[in-house]
């Protein structure tokens, strides 16, 4: 599903999209061939490739986590604090946009499986019924699992259960989250009988669900249900194992191939499901590579300056040994060389707010010398996408799952095997001996830093694991305050030291004790490749609240609430 399928994501679907404001639904005429179920299901996919969901909106929730700090100031941040409403604009645009997707797939599924009754479905239909099993169940399970409690599920109604067609009521808050996980396991076997493997689609097809992506989601499903329910730990163990001997997954060859701008690279056997790029003016793919690029990219390319790496990953990457290919590949720090448009470059920034870092994994299409004329990055800077992979969930996420399943049954050996798979890829020093909650935690927060894995809710269940070491990793994080580096002007004390200086109101360089310095003497500060710098916390989060467990979930928009007329019920937070 490269160009092909990003076309008809922003263009086939679009009258399928369209509101009708009077007469006859255009829907009634839907599935007469198979062009109708194609770009039926285009437009549930549309949707995650947008701004609202996977190209930055949802990324905004882990600045409540030490792994990123907000490059620009926003307007909400109580995403960052602890001291969520629920009517924060990214949460209210994530839950309205996951919910309209699972409201096209829940009325495909009902069509298809109507016409299945009379009429038997072709390839291309009973491949476009997988497909709405599958973003049913993934669009359910983001909404679940972070609205969700053993004790209060979220709202889940399948079409297909009414037996006179879908009424339009309200959709039942399942009693608990469990309930819901049962349900999207149950669309994922669905998915899986109806979907082909990834080797079977067409060069212009992939990037559809296929029987591999539906098994990976049902294992992370698993795992997240395990936090209520420790035996379904056995059912991760069963499902990877699944993604290996059945559908034949295993690690890319290394791990800079995962991120790469050549198409060569993108369909590797770690690849699971994710957005893929094809970069160039169609607008295909996540912008989230130009959110987090430098604003303005020094001048070259429209970066938006969001979302920066913060000094807290980049020590923790650092525990690997200085220049470790994933960190390298991760993060950009100053003095570091990169290519850019064509030109070698050393990493500085020079606007917004300072942390001394950049996300470097989705920098690989920039490299190009007229790298927007050539195809790599979108034309259009308003909508900076680039030809990457934006990966959902890769096989080594699932090596990680397992890992975490065998600590957590007693096999710690094993546990070892599936990290150092993944630390031998990365030329990182393996493990000796058995695994250690501290291993799963180092290895997870690096391997998958600045993806959409959700880093902060693998905190926020480890927070009520009953195994001390994860437990107290888990809350040492969610209670810290995210550090930066700051750069600073200074001039040679002659010893080989700085004397930190800054301007005073008469526009002199003044150091501390208000000693004057010539303006020729002083060196650094933003935008000084070889970067003196101070670390500090992040002034943003200075208010962040005392991690509790009621704020593992967030609290619905009162929209929602309003709107449900009573029949949604709001998660226990203080005062609303």
């Amino acid at each position: 599903m490269t160009a092909a399928l990003s076309l008809a994501l922003l263009t086939s679907c679009s009258d399928f999209l369209d509101v009708q404001s009077e007469g006859t639904p255009t829907t009634t005429q839907y599935f007469q061939n198979d062009n109708q179920a194609i770009d039926a299901v285009d437009a549930l996919y549309a949707p995650i490739h947008q701004e609202g969901l996977f190209g930055r909106e949802i990324f905004w929730e882990q600045g409540a986590a030490c792994d990123v700090v907000w490059g620009r100031t926003r307007s909400y941040p109580a995403l960052a604090t602890f001291e969520y409403t629920g009517d924060e604009s990214p949460l209210t645009t994530t839950y309205r946009n996951f919910n309209t997707v699972i409201a096209r797939a829940n009325w495909v599924v009902e069509q298809l499986l109507d016409k299945q009754q009379s009429k038997k479905l072709t390839d291309i239909e009973t491949r476009s019924l997988g497909e709405a099993y599958f973003m049913r169940g993934f669009c359910h399970f983001w909404i679940a699992y972070r609205y969700g409690t053993a004790e209060q599920g979220v709202p889940f109604t399948r079409y297909e259960d009414y037996p006179n067609g879908y009424d339009n009521s309200i959709p039942k808050q399942q009693a608990s989250v469990v309930d819901n996980y049962k349900m999207i396991i149950e669309d994922m076997d669905n998915a899986v009988r109806c979907l082909p493997c990834f080797e079977d689609y067409g060069a212009d097809d992939r990037g559809r669900a296929h029987k591999a992506s539906a098994v990976a989601y049902k294992a992370k499903v698993y795992a997240y249900w395990a936090t209520w329910d420790a035996t379904q730990w056995d059912n991760v163990i069963t499902t990877v194992n699944e993604l290996e001997t059945t559908y034949g997954r295993d690690l890319a060859p290394s791990f800079s191939s995962l991120f790469s701008s050549d198409f060569s690279d993108f369909w590797s056997k770690e690849y699971l499901f994710g957005i893929a790029g094809n970069g160039g003016d169609t607008g295909g793919g996540s912008e989230f590579p130009g959110v987090i690029l430098e604003n303005k990219g020094w001048g070259i390319y429209n970066g938006w300056g969001q979302n920066k790496p913060s000094y807290d990953i980049y020590e923790e990457m650092l525990k690997d040994g200085e220049g470790n290919e994933r960190l390298l590949r991760s993060i950009l720090e100053y003095g570091q060389e990169f290519e850019f448009f064509g030109s070698t470059r050393r990493f500085y920034s020079t606007s917004d707010v300072e942390s001394g870092f950049m996300i470097n994994k989705y920098m690989d299409p920039f490299k190009h010398e007229s790298a927007d004329i050539k195809g790599y990055v979108n034309t259009n800077g308003d909508w900076p996408t680039a030809r990457v992979n934006m990966p959902l969930i890769r096989f080594a996420e699932m090596l990680l799952f397992r890992a975490e399943a065998y600590l957590a049954t007693g096999h710690a050996d094993k546990a070892a095997a599936d990290i150092n798979r993944l630390r031998t890829r990365s030329h990182l020093t393996p493990l000796t001996g058995d695994a250690t909650w501290t291993d799963l935690y180092h290895e997870r927060r690096c391997e998958l830093a600045f993806e959409f894995t959700d880093h902060l809710f693998d905190l926020k269940r480890w927070h009520r694991s009953s195994v001390a070491e994860i437990k107290n990793l888990a809350s040492k994080e969610l209670n810290a305050h995210p550090r930066a580096r700051h750069y600073y002007y200074y001039v040679d004390n002659g010893n080989g030291g700085d004397i930190v200086v800054t301007k005073n109101s008469d526009d002199k360089w003044v150091d501390a004790n208000g000693n004057t310095y010539n303006e020729a003497l002083v060196k650094g500060g933003r935008g000084d490749a070889d970067g003196h710098y101070v670390v500090g916390d992040y002034e943003d989060y200075k208010n962040k609240k005392q991690y509790q467990d009621y704020m593992m979930v967030f609290p619905y928009p009162s929209t929602e609430i309003i709107k449900s007329g009573g029949a949604l019920k709001q998660n226990q937070y203080p005062n609303l």
